[in-house]
């Protein structure tokens, strides 16, 4: 890796001394802080935080002035409460992926869609994307940004993009052979599927020309990336975004997969503790609260994401000076408290995921056992440890359950199932179903 070419989209901006980059955070700060003064739902609220005007931020300090924007907030300012522009200057409109509910929608100028296209092909530039490449997007388009976001940042790279869009296996490996895919953008557990499908339908390694996948959409441990690289022979990039900051490419690993670099020349990041809400101490996991600096039509302050994660500590390899995010441990809404303890999916999914015999498909349920919380961990078994002695089986459940419980420090109930038995998504997997009642 040391001699490896570390490619730039935009070299000075990416490799900015700090001063550059916090002088450029302050600016945009700065102009989106009268954009949201001219919101019917921000102007309220800043002014009652005593900020009546751009002035009045002076420093990046400054930002722990302004009031903390929710999801909630979102859906109570909907449709129109935080436009800040005319209608007639919106060229698209963009919604969270949810189903339920109010949707959180996001409205863009064509010069915010451009920016948003830039900072994509930024990111996979950084990832070592090409204008040879031939990418395949196997994202839901629509309404959802991880479709549309990532599509047009690959094309202004100069790639050849096929929006295949997700599902549909059998045309999407197809499609591979026939085009030559070398890039894909799925999650995690579509690509798991795409490689069970691969040996079920007999292709061969030799007749695909994958080099790499760029992975989001859910949270993931480096046990599964791993396991993906094995199977497929790729290499798998993580990237981290989300439709209120314009989808996909907020922050985006380098070739030297250190880290997720955080473009802050269009982002502010903060990392926070969610009880008190004063910064962590660097490298200390806190939730991510971020500032869009890059959009025009729709400003957005310190929206809390409600994901847990760390700054990586010291320079990248690569040379770059904006922050580097650690994979995302969970989030402080789908941490699930059992009998009074924190246990995130990522946890389970770390020891599941690194036993050898075990499969990539894997089921959480919480429920009530009387007036006792009872978590239940279900996880498919490969065929070759499906087809072994039950002797062997039953000591990997026990061995699984006692490593979960040294972890996590509850006793999970182990139910090993045969392959293929549990459901499999092709989009974003659903892997807890608490069914506790709800107070």
């Amino acid at each position: 890796m040391a001699t490896r070419e570390i490619p730039f989209r935009d070299r000075r901006i990416e490799t900015a001394p700090r001063a550059v980059i916090e002088w450029m955070q302050l600016d945009g700060l700065r102009r989106q802080i009268d954009n949201a003064l001219k919101t019917e739902y921000y102007r309220p609220k800043l002014l009652a935080a005593g900020i009546t005007s751009s002035d009045d931020i002076k420093t990046l300090d400054d930002i722990r002035r302004v009031p903390f924007t929710t999801k909630g907030d979102l859906r109570e300012a909907y449709p129109f409460g935080l436009l800040a522009v005319p209608k007639s200057d919106v060229v698209r409109v963009h919604a969270s992926s949810g189903t339920t509910g109010t949707p959180t929608v996001i409205y863009l100028t064509q010069r915010d869609l451009d920016l948003a296209s830039d900072t994509m092909a930024r990111s996979l530039t950084a990832a070592g994307g090409n204008k040879n490449d031939i990418i395949q997007n196997m994202m839901t388009y629509g309404l959802f940004t991880g479709g549309l976001g990532f599509h047009y940042g690959a094309e202004l790279m100069g790639a050849m993009v096929i929006p295949t869009s997700s599902g549909n296996t059998l045309r999407q490996l197809k499609f591979m052979k026939d085009f030559g895919t070398t890039m894909v953008h799925a999650t995690p557990s579509y690509l798991l599927h795409l490689h069970a499908a691969i040996e079920a339908e007999g292709y061969r390694r030799d007749d695909l020309k994958l080099r790499m996948a760029i992975t989001g959409a859910e949270p993931h441990s480096e046990e599964l990336r791993r396991k993906i690289e094995e199977k497929l022979g790729i290499e798998v990039y993580n990237c981290y975004g989300m439709s209120e900051m314009n989808g996909p490419g907020v922050a985006f690993e380098c070739v030297f997969r250190a880290g997720m670099h955080a473009w802050e020349d269009r982002y502010i990041v903060e990392i926070l503790d969610p009880e008190t809400f004063e910064p962590v101490p660097e490298g200390e996991i806190g939730e991510l609260v971020l500032t869009i600096l890059c959009r025009d039509a729709m400003p957005l302050l310190r929206y809390r994401t409600r994901d847990l994660t760390r700054f990586i500590p010291g320079p990248c390899a690569c040379g770059r000076t904006h922050r580097r995010l650690a994979r995302f441990t969970g989030r402080t809404d789908d941490m699930l408290i059992i009998n009074g303890v924190n246990v995130f999916p990522s946890q389970i999914e770390e020891v599941l995921l690194k036993t050898k015999g075990v499969g990539a498909n894997y089921f959480i349920i919480a429920e009530k056992s009387g007036d006792l919380d009872k978590l239940t961990v279900q996880v498919e078994i490969t065929p070759e440890m499906f087809a072994d002695d039950a002797r062997v089986i039953n000591a990997l459940r026990d061995r699984l359950k006692s490593e979960m419980s040294a972890l996590i420090t509850i006793n999970p109930v182990m139910e090993i199932k045969q392959p293929g038995s549990l459901p499999v998504s092709e989009g974003k997997a659903k892997r807890v179903d608490d069914r506790r009642p709800k107070d």
